[in-house]
């Protein structure tokens, strides 16, 4: 489909676009007005990670095509759990914990979006309107536009219950919260927009009609990405050594760029259309590269990707550590360290660095020869390992590389 505004262009041609709930209605605004969008994200960890990223990106683009992004943080939501994709019920945090979880996390949105200018984004958080919300008030203004009926034919719900998992009442509220989160964004901020992942669809379209209902005199519109998958079927940053964080004190620059430069071959091209902003007749020219050439389009990728989180100089400090490790064979002090106080065993190297997510994965990992140590190979998983004086270099297959630091 051709669309006139540049915003719906730009989703497109970079395939953002799952589902929209008025495709013409949305363009035709978008192409006469500035639209405010918004993309919620909960605060369970102090960072979030590449699974994310789609929805950042979504934000960055909503931007670059002259609208007004809204970073809503669930701070009140957070309180409740959001029970999409759970099998059990999330750990409560402390608002506190919460509060500090989003501090955290805005470092992170400040390299994506600006937050001055004349389109400038504003980070919000729902605490700020959920927590002074009366028991009462709240069953009376809202209850009465949702039915117990529709609400049970949700994913979030049903996937719950079919596998015989419990669901807390508090919990099945999320959906209610998540959906007053549009009515008052619409009302404050004069907010149209929703977006999200395809997993939120319901919620989404939960929240304008939730909107609606309660007195908008204007269209809401809501738009969905896919599901991000690898080539392998896998969901998008989930991997062996854990979550990709975006935070760097919970991941290295190095680490993340290693993550982009081992891409499989099958989704370099969709991944430079959706975490870069290197313009699509490049990416046309990189996705004709073949045989060994294409690792150039990983490097673009993990430059790209890399530069835009943690800067310039981190990213050329990542390919050049990279290529000194795998060119030269030479370590570098841009590898992940970890502190080994004189000795370490092995495993607790392995998975102190993030190679392995658990002891029995490392020695598995040693059985079958693929662990070195300054090139060497180790065959005891019971292996001490004493670093005086300079560090030691650990190898986790061709491609990981770490320090034992002294």
């Amino acid at each position: 489909m051709t669309y006139d505004s540049s915003l719906l262009t730009i989703l497109s041609e970079r395939d953002y676009i799952h589902q929209m709930t008025d495709a013409e209605g949305l363009d035709a605004l978008a192409a006469k007005d500035t639209i405010t969008g918004y993309v919620g994200f909960d605060a369970t960890a102090p960072s979030l990670h590449v699974g994310s990223l789609v929805q950042i990106m979504l934000l960055r683009r909503l931007q670059q095509a002259g609208h007004r992004p809204i970073v809503l943080m669930g701070g009140g939501t957070t309180k409740v759990g959001d029970p999409s994709g759970k099998d059990e019920s999330r750990q409560l945090l402390t608002h506190e914990d919460i509060q500090a979880n989003i501090a955290s996390i805005r470092k992170v949105f400040e390299r994506f979006l600006d937050f001055d200018g004349p389109n400038a984004a504003i980070m919000v958080d729902n605490d700020d309107w959920l927590s002074s919300l009366g028991y009462l008030d709240l069953l009376r203004e809202v209850g009465p536009h949702f039915t117990v009926n529709r609400m049970l034919t949700f994913d979030s719900v049903k996937l719950r219950l079919d596998r015989e998992q419990p669901l807390t009442f508090l919990e099945f509220n999320y959906m209610i919260l998540q959906a007053y989160d549009f009515r008052e964004l619409h009302g404050r901020h004069g907010c149209r927009l929703q977006l999200g992942g395809s997993d939120q669809w319901g919620n989404i379209v939960n929240g304008i009609e939730l909107t609606r209902r309660m007195g908008a005199g204007e269209e809401l519109f809501g738009v969905t990405t896919p599901l991000i998958t690898t080539a392998d079927g896998k969901k998008m940053g989930k991997t062996a050594a854990g979550a990709v964080w975006l935070n760097e004190d919970q991941l290295s620059p190095y680490d993340y760029w290693q993550f982009w430069r081992n891409t499989a071959d099958a989704d370099v091209v969709k991944f430079l259309k959706l975490f870069t902003d290197i313009d699509l007749e490049e990416i046309e020219k990189l996705s004709k590269l073949e045989g060994a050439e294409i690792n150039q389009a990983k490097i673009a990728l993990a430059n790209a990707t890399t530069a835009m989180l943690h800067g310039e100089d981190a990213a050329k400090a990542a390919e050049e550590t990279a290529r000194k490790t795998f060119e030269e064979g030479r370590s570098d002090d841009n590898l992940p360290s970890i502190a080994s106080n004189g000795s370490i065993s092995v495993l607790d190297a392995l998975t102190g660095l993030g190679f392995c997510a658990s002891n029995g994965e490392a020695k598995r990992k040693i059985k079958e020869g693929a662990v070195k140590l300054d090139d060497k190979p180790v065959s005891d998983p019971q292996l001490l390992i004493a670093v005086a004086g300079a560090p030691a270099k650990l190898s986790l297959g061709k491609k990981k590389h770490g320090l034992l630091l002294p």
